[in-house]
């Protein structure tokens, strides 16, 4: 129990007040960092209900499918191979349900219904209504996962949705391209233990084409949908293992529906139903595990010392909150280019998440301001104002100040007097005139 009790404690908090700069060899630093990674994961899937927004998804999904490869076959169509779309999802896992021609037939009177609307028009636009829903609702739930407050605009939304459907059938369209190419050029060997090895290697090609085809897709997927920007590392390491889940669990339908089926005569044929929503609802969750894997990749210094700071003192977080003032304070004096919350935290091993919190409330109090460069477009800052004047009698006070005060509309004479002479030694115990420039 006492051992428990100390991975318990390790896990919790221990490992979190270790910096990257802390750990000594490159092998425990990445060992942390994946230990780090996993506990995100895991706490993110409780506390954000991951699986009852994977259910929400996959019900959006349902209604969202016929819709959807509308969509894509239109585009399809329009580049005449629509054939090769059908191909490719009779050789999929919905091939073995026997479901692919119900679906081609529903798809088929949806695009009639959609050109042939009441109003000209009108049947387009409800398609692509229901598409924009769906992808709007996964947009959503990547923002939710990557604590994203606002969306992006209606514009930039319809031009990111349009590429993705572009991209469906284009990346489709390339593998069948690589499959061929692969049965061309091994179509030449035939027989003995020749013919044998050239069927594994062409299995074998195909499938590792399969799998990069979703490993691409997965990685673009969480780049793009998020309205952050996501490192290409944070998407890739997710993508890779997300595509490679998805398709092992392909396989594992293909091989249950294939064992429903010699087991059973009356029910088998059916129980490809309720294996093709097990197998949407399981997909769904594994999209949203990689965006939240994603999250934990690159937000992993954002959590150092967190249960530390929940507990930290006022007069140790205006130390700090003034000694990041004095650092962009004196590089701007300098003339020396303004520094990233990462470069500003680097140096004294500062918690991330620590100083994002600090600069934000030296932003909300007007004392500095975020600027973007042209190069690499990250957020950098530089004092707001007149830097001979940011002393640190001001800048307590405008810390003090800061948030919403005397709205107590019940309050006794008595308090509000004690308000204004409380207030007044406030004022009198913050007026030191050391420039911000001058403390360190």
């Amino acid at each position: 129990m006492s051992r428990i009790r100390k991975i318990n404690h390790f896990l919790r908090y221990d490992i979190w007040r270790f910096t990257a700069a802390d750990v000594g060899s490159r092998r425990s630093r990445f060992g942390y960092q994946v230990l780090r990674t996993l506990l995100l994961v895991i706490r993110g899937f409780t506390s954000k209900s991951l699986g009852d927004k994977a259910k929400s998804l996959t019900y959006s999904l349902i209604f969202t499918i016929i819709p959807l490869l509308a969509m894509v076959l239109a585009i399809a169509k329009g580049f005449g191979v629509q054939d090769v779309i059908e191909r490719q999802l009779n050789n999929s896992f919905l091939g073995e349900t026997n479901i692919v021609p119900v679906i081609m037939e529903m798809v088929q009177r949806y695009l009639e219904t959609a050109q042939g609307g009441v109003f000209i028009g009108v049947g387009i636009l409800i398609l692509l209504w229901a598409v924009y829903s769906f992808f709007s609702s996964v947009e959503s739930t990547f923002n939710q996962i990557w604590n994203v407050e606002k969306s992006r605009s209606v514009l930039r939304q319809a031009v990111t949705y349009i590429a993705i459907l572009f991209l469906i059938p284009l990346m489709i369209i390339v593998s069948s391209g690589l499959v061929i190419y692969i049965q061309q050029a091994l179509s030449g060997l035939h027989t003995g233990e020749i013919s044998a090895w050239h069927e594994q290697l062409h299995e074998g090609g195909i499938r590792l084409i399969q799998f990069a085809v979703c490993w691409l897709l997965f990685t673009w997927m969480y780049m793009a949908i998020p309205n952050t920007r996501v490192r290409l590392m944070s998407a890739l390491i997710p993508g890779v293992l997300m595509g490679t889940l998805f398709q092992l669990l392909q396989m594992l339908s293909v091989y249950i529906i294939v064992l429903l089926g010699r087991t059973s005569i009356v029910y088998g044929a059916f129980a490809s139903v309720p294996i093709l929503l097990t197998w949407l609802q399981w997909t769904c969750l594994l999209i949203i595990l990689g965006a939240e894997l994603s999250f934990a990749i690159q937000n992993n210094e954002q959590f150092e010392y967190e249960h530390d700071l929940e507990k930290m003192s006022r007069r140790y977080k205006d130390c700090i909150t003034l000694y990041l003032l004095s650092k962009i304070v004196q590089r701007f004096e300098q003339e020396q280019p303004p520094l990233t919350a990462h470069e500003l935290a680097t140096p004294d091993r500062l918690p991330l998440r620590l100083v994002n919190q600090l600069l934000g409330r030296l932003i909300e109090t007007g004392l500095i301001c975020e600027i973007r460069s042209d190069e690499d477009q990250e957020r950098r800052y530089q004092p707001a104002m007149d830097t001979h004047r940011m002393t640190v009698g001001m800048v307590i006070g405008r810390i003090d100040e800061q948030g919403t005060e005397e709205f107590l509309a019940g309050t006794s004479r008595q308090m509000k007097a004690f308000w204004k002479r409380f207030t007044e030694i406030r004022k009198q115990s913050a007026a030191c005139d050391i420039r911000i420039s001058e403390l360190t």
